[in-house]
């Protein structure tokens, strides 16, 4: 059967599979009558209609007693080399017992040979059929309802709630999966206010889109947390992590990209550290520019430590922006040319200049700068976005 193919498009197409009786003979004649356009194909053995199938089949009218099968094996048989076919059984007068049992191993009617008349069983053929399209599409909508219960799962993993008591802190954040894949893949962010009151901010992104990434991308995530949460120094924080992802890893190649903030406020300060990252942005007033102009560390999982932070002086109402690299590469149109560092810092001050009360509702700044990158690159981007806003204000 064709999945979601109207019951108006002509011809249908009935594999009728009996054995060579004046039943068989009698069965064909009402097909043709109740269904005159259909198309009946005609098998005297279950092998011979399994060769049949699915090629465009509708719906299988299956006799139970055949030369080489006979009951629930016909059943099981025809189910599996076409599980998503309508399926009707033929019984005799004396054997309905086997018609309720051929619908409870999968078929969607029986009928009793010798109470069959042509509109009945042409009733019974577009039922069935709607009856098995109806069910395609409740297995579907299961299977999306699971995947939606395993993709906000996931999503909490990567991306939870900041832990953050500071009510002078607020967060905003997004994250967008790429089109390249069903599930999220390994971008992840945290935010953490630690016992002694300093603020801690995490971006990461591991290589590859696939579930594998996603459980690395948990793993450090949740790692780095409850460090956070302890007090542990941010380097020795990083540290674990690369230990970690060498763990979990499931190829010795695979990586994962870092940006690690850790704001001061009572300083007016913030530490820096990029382990092969996008370099955060602060907003200062109208201006967007680099939290960090250092070089870069190697990323988490190739650099074994080693990672050197930087201080950065932060304004008394300060705002950064942290990301993964998934909102800069997208191309330019259609051309070669990524967006890149520089022209999302051009577009942070486009918008701060013509929306002067942003902070008030900081996810649509979030938001339009999605949309203005999907713009640029012609449609949806391909890798995974996760996007990080933090501000707080001294004053």
């Amino acid at each position: 059967m064709s999945r979601g193919r109207p019951l108006s498009y002509d011809p249908l197409r009935v594999l009728l599979v009996e054995d060579d009786d004046g039943d068989a003979l009698l069965v064909e004649d009402f097909l043709a009558g109740a269904l005159p356009r259909a198309e009946i194909t005609r098998s005297r053995t279950v092998e011979g209609a399994l060769g049949e199938l699915p090629a465009g089949i509708d719906c299988v009218l299956l006799d139970l007693n055949l030369p080489d099968a006979g009951g629930l094996e016909a059943v099981v048989r025809v189910r599996e080399r076409a599980p998503e076919m309508a399926l009707i059984v033929l019984t005799g007068l004396d054997d309905e017992e086997a018609g309720v049992a051929a619908v409870e191993a999968g078929a969607q009617d029986y009928l009793v040979k010798g109470e069959v008349d042509g509109a009945r069983l042409g009733r019974s053929v577009r039922y069935a059929i709607v009856r098995r399209q109806a069910d395609a599409a409740h297995q579907q909508l299961r299977l999306a309802e699971v995947q939606s219960r395993e993709v906000a799962r996931l999503e909490r993993g990567l991306a939870p709630p900041p832990l953050v008591e500071d009510s002078s802190v607020w967060v905003a954040s997004r994250y967008r999966a790429g089109r390249r894949q069903a599930l999220l893949g390994g971008d992840f962010y945290d935010v953490v206010e630690t016992p002694a009151g300093a603020l801690r901010v995490l971006v990461g992104d591991v290589c590859g889109h696939d579930a594998d990434a996603a459980a690395i991308g948990v793993s450090l995530r949740t790692t780095w947390r409850a460090l956070a949460m302890a007090g542990a120094d941010t380097d020795l924080a990083l540290l674990t992590l690369e230990r970690v992802l060498g763990h979990e890893r499931q190829v010795p190649e695979m990586f994962a990209t870092a940006c690690v903030v850790e704001v001061d406020a009572a300083r007016g300060a913030a530490r820096v550290i990029v382990a092969g990252h996008p370099r955060p942005l602060l907003i200062d007033g109208a201006a967007a520019r680099p939290l960090f102009d250092g070089h870069p560390g190697l990323p988490v999982g190739l650099a074994n430590g080693g990672w050197v932070g930087e201080r950065a002086p932060l304004p008394a109402d300060w705002t950064m922006l942290l990301y993964s690299d998934g909102l800069i590469e997208g191309r330019v149109g259609a051309g070669p040319e990524r967006l890149g560092e520089d022209a999302l810092r051009r577009m942070l001050e486009d918008y701060v200049a013509a929306e002067p009360r942003w902070r008030e509702r900081p996810e649509r700044l979030l938001e339009w700068l999605i949309a203005r990158v999907e713009e640029l690159n012609d449609g949806a981007l391909s890798d995974d976005v996760a996007l990080l806003l933090v501000g707080a204000s001294r004053g």
